[in-house]
C-alpha cells in the first residue's frame, strides 16, 4: 500500500478542531474523537496537443510554482461543475487567448501537483486540438511565454510535470506512427 504524502501536513480535524486527523490511507484523513473523513481525492485537469501549419507542437513556460520556467502544455484545472471538455476550452483561452474549434481526447495521465507543502493527486486528460487562429496569441494567465517547437527537437526531459512529459512522449511516438 502507497503511503500518504501529506502524512504529516493535516493535523487539526475540520469537524471538531482538535488536533486529532490521522492518515487513513493514500488519500483520506479521519477523526478518532469525532469520527470526520477528510479525502484528497483526485482532481481533473486538461492540456492541450495543438500544432501549427508546420506541423510544430506549441508549448508554454511555466509563470508559477509548480516547476516555474519549464516547459508546459496549455490547460489547467476543472471547476466545480464543469466538464473537462469545457475546462479544455476555457483554460486555452485564459491563458493563451486562442479559441478551440476542435479537440479529440488523446490519453490521460496520473500526477502529483505539490503546491505549499501539500500533495495533490491529479488526473490530466489530453487533447489534440484545432484552434481557429493564432493572429492573437500571447501569453496570459500563469503562462509565462510560448513557442512552436518541431518535434523531432521536443525533450520531454524540459518539461516540469510527470503527466507533460508522458503525453509530449506518447504524442510524438503517436505522431511517428502516423507518418
Amino acid at each position: 500500500m502507497k503511503t500518504n504524502p501529506n502524512i504529516h501536513k493535516f493535523k487539526f480535524c475540520p469537524g471538531c478542531g482538535r488536533k486529532t486527523l490521522t492518515p487513513d490511507g493514500i488519500k483520506a484523513f479521519e477523526c478518532p474523537v469525532c469520527g470526520f473523513q477528510f479525502f484528497l481525492n483526485c482532481a481533473a485537469a486538461a492540456m492541450a496537443l495543438i500544432t501549427d501549419e508546420q506541423g510544430r507542437l506549441l508549448v508554454t513556460r511555466r509563470g508559477r510554482e509548480p516547476a516555474r520556467g519549464s516547459l508546459d502544455l496549455p490547460g489547467g484545472f476543472a471547476e466545480p461543475g464543469e466538464g473537462i471538455e469545457d475546462c479544455l476550452v476555457r483554460e486555452v483561452k485564459e491563458e493563451l487567448n486562442l479559441t478551440v474549434t476542435t479537440r479529440t481526447f488523446f490519453a490521460s495521465f496520473p500526477n502529483t501537483y505539490p503546491y505549499r507543502g501539500v500533495d495533490y493527486f491529479i488526473t490530466d486528460m489530453a487533447f489534440i486540438c484545432s484552434v481557429d487562429s493564432f493572429e492573437d496569441i500571447r501569453a496570459m494567465d500563469d503562462v509565462a511565454r510560448f513557442s512552436f517547437i518541431s518535434l523531432p527537437d521536443l525533450k520531454p526531459e524540459k518539461f516540469g510535470m510527470a503527466s507533460a512529459r508522458k503525453t509530449v512522449e506518447s504524442f510524438v511516438n503517436f505522431q511517428h506512427i502516423l507518418s
